[in-house]
């Protein structure tokens, strides 16, 4: 192979980095436009330190860290649903406490029993090495149905994060679109470990969207704008992590707010333009 820029391609892992973080790339901004909508996007950064404790506990009974993190950030995500429905506490005040007894959780089960060759700064933002076959096939099988799954709840979806009070007088099953919503989450931090980490997975979920926002076309155009967004992102951003040694997780994270802030000087000349 020539010298150039896709040279990368060159190494296995990094072939199965790019794969894995173009799923991620296509699966994280979906669900972040019906976060972004309905003013949850807390939510991602709740589950992402919930799946820390699920990838501890993974590790004392030998599951692998995404299917760990999957059950973890899902079974969270319900209880965080239940309690919301139930008024029991405001919504922040209840991602807040999951957010950091998961958190405090994770990291006292790795202190009982650390793990001997496993790097936890590997889990928290991202490292391609970890990506073998058996995660990409995992990331590819969770990434694929939750996008199929989107994609079939879409509307519904949509008019839930709208308005909840309409979607119910509809007649539509709020609380199953609620939940289904959470666990799609969930499994959007679980596909997320090994390519960006768990403390960024957030920042891949929320700024392609808001930078598509920036843009003031419909819901549909934006999402189609914030998919362009993270997908390049994790494109230049796993080159340039390859090419200058830098933390993919990182990089990839400061790509996405470089294309926000394009976003937001070239919404502006656009807007000046239509003015003149």
């Amino acid at each position: 192979m020539t010298n150039g820029i896709f040279d990368f391609l060159a190494f296995d892992f990094m072939v199965r980095a790019l794969l894995a973080g173009i799923v991620l790339a296509f699966v994280a901004p979906t669900i972040g436009m019906f976060f972004v909508v309905r003013r949850y996007a807390v939510m991602a950064d709740t589950l992402a330190h919930i799946s820390l404790a699920g990838i501890a506990g993974g590790l004392y009974v030998g599951i692998a860290p995404v299917w760990a993190a999957l059950l973890a950030c899902a079974l969270a995500a319900l209880g965080i649903e239940r309690l919301r429905e139930q008024r029991v506490l405001a919504p922040d005040a209840i991602m807040t406490l999951f957010l950091f007894g998961g958190l405090a959780l994770g990291v006292v089960l790795l202190g009982l029993r650390p793990a001997i060759g496993v790097s936890v700064a590997s889990f928290l933002f991202g490292s391609i090495l970890t990506v073998t076959d058996g995660s990409l096939t995992a990331i590819a099988i969770i990434g694929a149905c939750t996008f199929l799954i989107t994609v079939l709840l879409w509307r519904a979806l949509f008019t839930v994060s709208l308005d909840e009070d309409v979607a119910r007088a509809g007649g539509l099953p709020v609380r199953f679109i609620n939940r289904t919503l959470a666990v799609l989450g969930a499994a959007t931090i679980a596909i997320s470990i090994n390519v960006v980490g768990l403390l960024l997975i957030g920042a891949l979920m929320v700024i392609p969207v808001l930078a598509a926002m920036q843009f003031r076309v419909g819901f549909r155009a934006t999402w189609a704008i914030a998919l362009a967004v993270a997908v390049l992102s994790v494109v230049i951003g796993l080159m340039m992590s390859f090419s200058l040694n830098l933390a993919s997780g990182a990089t990839i994270v400061l790509i996405t707010v470089f294309a926000f802030l394009a976003s937001l000087v070239l919404s502006r000349f656009a807007a000046k333009a239509l003015r003149s």
